[in-house]
């Protein structure tokens, strides 16, 4: 027995059903009768006989088997599709970086408590002038192994944590 692997990129592989025929062929075969049939029972004059209703199921025999035709692989249903798809996209694609469409709307209500909110946060953070001697006091402490100093940079600012001090003297 023959064993073949088949890429996982290959997904568009049609199974042929009936000879050369896949689902799609055998649908459009098939539609012109059970449509014929439809049309049978519901035009006028119901369940008889009458020429216009043998031409609409020759039409559409023909539309459908003209569809189920294969071309370089795809049926011309298919081909028509990509057609119609082509044709109905728009033109033109104009890009406006001022539109507002996809952004978010910000209400002036929220806007006040953010701007609340910085002034707060503004506030509590306070710049510390030190003198000379204050500085080499720091500077003394940060050189100090013994001393657990932390810098962390958030937001922009630089934050400076000592946790434990262990005074000589």
């Amino acid at each position: 027995m023959k064993v073949t692997v088949v890429p996982a990129q290959v997904t568009t592989v049609e199974d042929r059903i009936a000879g050369n025929l896949g689902l799609s062929q055998l649908l459009l075969l098939t539609a012109p009768v059970f449509i014929g049939s439809l049309l049978f029972v519901i035009l006028p004059p119901l369940f008889h006989l009458a020429i216009y209703k043998i031409l609409l199921v020759f039409a559409l025999f023909f539309v459908c088997s003209t569809l189920a035709i294969r071309i370089k692989g795809k049926i011309i249903l298919l081909w028509l599709i990509v057609l119609i798809r082509y044709n109905v996209r728009p033109r033109y694609y104009v890009f406006n970086k001022q539109s507002i469409h996809g952004r978010e709307m910000y209400l002036a209500k929220n806007v006040e408590v953010v701007k609340e909110e910085v002034k707060k946060s503004q506030r509590e953070h306070k710049k510390i002038s030190l003198t000379v001697a204050e500085m080499a006091k720091l500077y003394e402490l940060l050189d100090n192994p013994a001393a657990n100093v932390a810098f962390e940079n958030r937001k922009g600012g630089l934050y400076v944590r000592l946790t434990e001090v262990k005074q000589e003297g």
